[in-house]
């Protein structure tokens, strides 16, 4: 796009009121309004300052998640449910879905 050096191109950022800074980050979540996610892994996050307004700039590798009751428990949660009433993964996953709680899974089907 354009062959500047990048000091010059700093320079005429800094003339221009415009101030950058690289933020370091492991991960970005965005929560969407319908409740699923966009995950951003080893993202490279830039925060721009123009005219007193910040906005972000983002890049890296994404993800989306769904959105529902099924995205409030994790593996970990389906192999607690497991152990504690010896069923199966369905079983878990179902129970899971249906309470929305790990206590109260375990429960119904104890």
């Amino acid at each position: 796009m354009f062959n500047l050096d990048p000091k010059k191109m700093q320079a005429m950022m800094k003339q221009m009121g415009i101030k950058q800074e690289e933020i370091p980050a492991s991960k970005v979540t965005i929560e969407k309004e319908d409740g699923s996610k966009i995950i951003i892994n080893n993202p490279s996050v830039q925060k721009i300052n123009m005219q007193g307004n910040d906005s972000f700039q983002i890049a890296g590798d994404v993800s989306e998640e769904e959105s529902g009751i099924a995205g409030s428990f994790n593996e970990e949660d389906v192999k607690t449910v497991m152990e504690k009433t010896n069923c199966s993964k369905e079983k878990a996953k179902e129970a899971l879905e249906k309470t929305g709680d790990l206590a109260e899974a375990i429960l119904m089907l104890s």
